[in-house]
């Protein structure tokens, strides 16, 4: 893992994510907890409070799963490029991350495709359209893709070892 200081795209994904999970995790907190609190003192609840919580859990995740990507937190399997020499080392790892890169890209070209289709399907109290929780998932893939290529680079230049997600903190 990279010792080095976060460069300026890790600390604007960062900073993104962590207000993305701020703000979901305190909104959900906050509507579930009043629409217990009405359930339980009127016997009646907000006809809306369990429709919102669906439409912000998917940015929670997607925020959570970035963080997780850029802090190196998701499984890795490293003996392979651990046994080899440096250069091989750090071919073979920018290959790797470019191919993520472009994996996450086409799934980011697919999820996008589907943002006309989906935004007709509707919320059935808030009318919101299924687009904004395609849109969470066509966001986080997008900044997968960027994270990736950034690896790639860094993988090429200084090999396996600073390649991995940094540790950005906000």
């Amino acid at each position: 893992m990279s010792h080095a200081e976060p460069g300026v795209l890790d600390r604007a994904v960062s900073a993104l994510c962590q207000v993305v999970l701020w703000v979901t995790t305190t909104i959900i907190f906050l509507i579930l907890t009043a629409n217990t609190l009405l359930r339980y003192s009127t016997g009646s609840s907000l006809q809306w409070a369990n429709e919102v919580p669906e439409l912000l859990f998917p940015w929670l995740v997607m925020a959570g799963v970035v963080l997780a990507a850029q802090h190196g937190s998701h499984i890795a399997t490293t003996f392979l490029m651990a046994s080899l020499a440096s250069k091989p080392q750090r071919v073979l790892g920018a290959i790797g991350w470019v191919t993520v890169a472009v994996l996450y890209l086409v799934l980011s070209k697919a999820t996008y495709a589907m943002l006309d289709i989906v935004h007709d399907e509707k919320s059935p109290i808030l009318q919101v359209p299924a687009s904004w929780t395609y849109g969470c998932v066509l966001g986080a893939m997008v900044l997968l893709a960027l994270l990736a290529l950034k690896s790639a680079w860094e993988c090429a230049r200084h090999g396996a070892a600073h390649s991995a997600p940094s540790t950005a903190q906000g």
